[in-house]
C-alpha cells in the first residue's frame, strides 16, 4: 500500500504523552525510534468512523451496514452524540460540514450557522448597559441551524429515509445510555454556571447534580423532538410545534428569539477553499469561520525546510508560535459574516501575502504586537467532530457544536435540548466586523478540515475547541507531511497552544506583550528552555488542546485509516 505521507523519525525525547499524564517520562519507541501513539490506527476494507463517544461511532457503522451512505452515517452519529455528549453538542447548535462526491469527484461544503434574533438590536444592549454580550441566558441565543444542514445534506447525499437514520438517538433517549466518563466531568462542571437559566435542571440533572460516569442516563424530551422531526421533516423544528414552543419560551424568559426567526432560517452551500503545503492541498470553508487561520498559518511555514527543523524542538515552537500570532491578527480584523463584511479571502490565503507576513518573523526574537495585513486594494468553547466514510468512497468532515460546552443553559420545556450562545462572538461596537446585528450570523470558530492530493481524498479530519481549531490542523498537517507520523501519531502528538491574539470578539484587548505559549506535556524541556530564552511566555495548561479524529483513505486500494482522540472518550472503528 502507498505510505502517502514522508516517514521521519520524532526528535530525541519527543515522546507524544498527554497533559493527563504529567508523570511519565518521555521517550521514543526502543524499536522504531518512531513516535510514540497511544494506539495502533484502525484499518478496515469498506467504511470507517471516527468520533468522540464509542456508542455513536457504532451507530454510524451500522448505519453503513443498512444501506446508508456515509452522510446518513454522520448524521445518525451526530443525533447521538446530541443526546450522549451533551456537553458539546445539540439540536440547539450549529453545524459545518465537508463532503467528499465520488460520483462529481469533488468536495462540497455546507455552512449550517444560524442568525441571530430580528427583535434582538444593537440598541438593547446599550439599554442595558451591556458592553459585551453575556456567555450564559437568552441574550447570546441565535437560530439553531443543525436540523437544517441534516436536511440539506441528507436531501443530496443521503440514502436511508431520516426516521431510520435518527431511530437509534431516539431509542437511547428513550431506553437510557451509560454516561462516558469525560463527559460526565463536563457535565459537573457546566451545572452550577447553567442551573439558574429555566429548563436546564427539569432536563439536564439528576435530582440537580449532573449524571455521574457509568451511571444510565435518559432524556424521554429530546426523543419526542427528534421523533416529531423524524415524521415532519426540517420544518417540524423550523416551522411547527417546536417552534412554537420556543417561540413563547424566550418571550417569557426575557428572550428574542421568534418563531419568524426559525421560519426564515437556512444554511448555504458554500465552496471550500484551499492552499497548497508541499504538494498536498488542505482544505477549509471561508469565513464567517476561522478555517482560513490555518491555510494561512500552513503558507507561511511553508517557506522553512522542516526536514531540517525537528519536531518539537525550540525552532519548531517558535516559528509555529509566530506564524499563529500573524494569521490570528487578520482573523481577528477580517473574519466575520461575508454577507455583511466580505473577507478578501484569495489574497488572506494566497503566497504572495504569506511571504510579505513571514518576513515579519525573527528566528531570534519574539512578535509581542500583531497588526493585521491591509489588501492592496483598500484603505486602509466545546464541539464536537466526526468523521465518516463508506464502502462507495463518500467521505464526511463534520463539526457541530452549541459554542461554550453544554451552551446557553437555556432549555425549552419539553423539549430535550439546550440553545446555543454563538452570539457570545458579536461584538458591541459600530463598525466592527463582527459587530451585533439583526439577521447576522456571528463569527464561528467550528471547521471542519480535509486533505486531497492531485485531485483525490485523502484525509478527513478536525480539531476540536475553540481558537485552537487552526491551530489543530495546521499542526495536524504539519505531523503528517513534515514529521511523517501516522494518523494516530499525528493526533497524539502533544499540541501547542498560543493564546493572547488580538480576538475577533473585541472582548480582549489588542495582544502588546507576544500572548503565552501552552504546551502539552511530552516536549524537550531543553526545547521548552529555548522557546523562553527567545522570549516566548510559557505556561502549563491542562485541556485546551482540542479533540481530534480523521480517517485516511488508502489511493490505491481504497482502504481506511482510521484516529481517535485519546484525550476523550472515542474510538475509531470500521468493517
Amino acid at each position: 500500500m502507498t505510505q502517502p505521507f514522508p516517514l521521519r523519525r520524532a526528535a530525541p525525547g519527543a515522546l507524544f504523552l498527554l497533559a493527563a499524564l504529567p508523570l511519565l517520562a518521555a521517550a521514543a519507541d526502543r524499536i522504531t525510534g518512531r513516535s510514540f501513539a497511544t494506539r495502533s490506527e484502525v484499518i478496515a476494507p469498506h467504511a470507517m468512523a471516527a468520533t468522540s463517544h464509542p456508542l455513536a461511532t457504532q451507530i454510524a457503522l451500522d448505519t453503513m451496514q443498512a444501506g446508508g451512505s456515509a452522510v446518513d452515517a454522520a448524521i445518525a452519529a451526530n443525533a447521538a452524540l446530541g443526546l450522549m455528549e451533551p456537553t458539546g453538542n445539540g439540536i440547539g447548535g450549529d453545524l459545518f460540514a465537508i463532503v467528499w462526491d465520488p460520483k462529481s469527484k469533488r468536495l462540497h461544503g455546507y455552512d449550517g450557522s444560524g442568525r441571530s434574533p430580528q427583535a434582538l438590536t444593537l440598541a438593547e444592549f446599550e439599554r442595558r448597559g451591556l458592553t459585551d454580550i453575556p456567555p450564559f441566558g437568552p441574550l447570546p441565543v441565535s437560530v439553531p441551524g443543525a436540523v437544517d444542514a441534516w436536511f440539506a445534506l441528507h436531501g443530496r447525499f443521503g440514502r436511508r429515509p431520516m426516521r431510520e437514520n435518527l431511530a437509534p438517538a431516539i431509542r437511547y433517549a428513550r431506553e437510557g445510555h451509560p454516561v462516558a466518563e469525560t463527559v460526565a466531568y463536563y457535565w459537573g462542571r457546566s451545572v452550577p454556571r447553567l442551573s439558574p437559566y429555566p429548563g436546564f435542571v427539569e432536563q439536564f440533572t439528576i435530582d440537580g447534580r449532573a449524571p455521574r460516569t457509568g451511571e444510565i442516563w435518559k432524556n424521554p424530551n429530546l426523543a419526542d423532538t427528534l421523533e416529531t422531526i423524524a415524521r415532519g421533516g426540517r420544518d417540524a423544528f423550523y416551522k411547527g410545534e417546536i417552534a412554537r414552543t420556543i417561540d413563547a419560551y424566550f418571550r417569557a424568559n426575557d428572550g428574542f428569539l421568534r418563531y419568524a426567526d426559525l421560519a426564515a432560517h437556512h444554511g448555504d452551500w458554500v465552496e471550500p477553499v484551499s492552499t497548497n503545503y508541499r504538494g498536498y492541498d488542505v482544505w477549509e470553508l471561508p469565513p464567517g469561520g476561522q478555517g482560513i487561520a490555518a491555510l494561512q498559518i500552513l503558507n507561511i511555514l511553508e517557506g522553512y525546510d522542516f526536514s531540517e527543523i525537528a519536531f518539537g524542538s525550540t525552532e519548531h515552537l517558535h516559528l509555529f508560535t509566530e506564524a499563529k500570532k500573524l494569521a490570528f491578527a487578520d482573523r481577528a480584523r477580517w473574519y466575520a459574516d461575508p454577507a455583511f463584511a466580505p473577507a478578501p479571502v484569495d489574497w488572506l490565503i494566497s503566497k504572495d501575502y504569506a511571504a510579505e507576513r513571514r518576513a515579519l518573523i525573527s528566528r531570534d526574537a519574539v512578535l509581542g504586537t500583531v497588526q493585521p495585513g491591509t489588501p492592496p486594494e483598500l484603505d486602509e468553547g466545546d464541539t464536537i467532530y466526526l468523521t465518516v466514510a463508506d464502502a462507495d468512497g463518500m467521505m464526511v468532515s463534520l463539526i457541530q457544536s452549541n459554542y461554550r460546552g453544554m451552551g446557553s443553559g437555556m432549555a425549552a420545556p419539553g423539549l430535550g435540548f439546550i440553545f446555543q450562545d454563538r452570539g457570545e462572538m458579536f461584538v458591541l461596537k459600530e463598525g466592527h466586523p463582527n459587530s451585533y446585528a439583526p439577521g447576522k450570523r456571528p463569527f464561528h470558530t467550528i471547521i471542519p478540515g480535509f486533505l486531497t492530493r492531485d485531485g483525490e481524498p485523502l484525509v478527513s479530519f478536525g480539531v476540536m475547541g475553540g481558537a485552537m481549531q487552526p491551530q489543530g490542523h495546521a499542526q495536524i498537517v504539519m505531523n503528517l507531511v513534515d514529521f511523517g507520523m501516522n494518523l494516530q501519531e499525528a493526533g497524539d502528538a502533544p499540541r501547542i497552544h498560543h493564546d493572547g491574539s488580538t480576538e475577533p470578539t473585541g472582548q480582549n484587548a489588542p495582544m502588546t506583550d507576544g500572548g503565552v505559549v501552552q504546551l502539552e506535556t511530552g516536549f524537550d524541556y531543553e526545547a521548552v528552555r529555548g522557546l523562553m530564552n527567545l522570549g516566548h511566555r510559557v505556561e502549563f495548561a491542562l485541556g485546551p488542546y482540542g479533540g481530534y479524529q480523521a480517517i485516511r483513505r488508502d489511493p490505491d486500494s481504497g482502504v481506511y485509516y482510521g484516529a481517535s482522540e485519546s484525550r476523550k472518550d472515542g474510538q475509531a472503528a470500521g468493517y
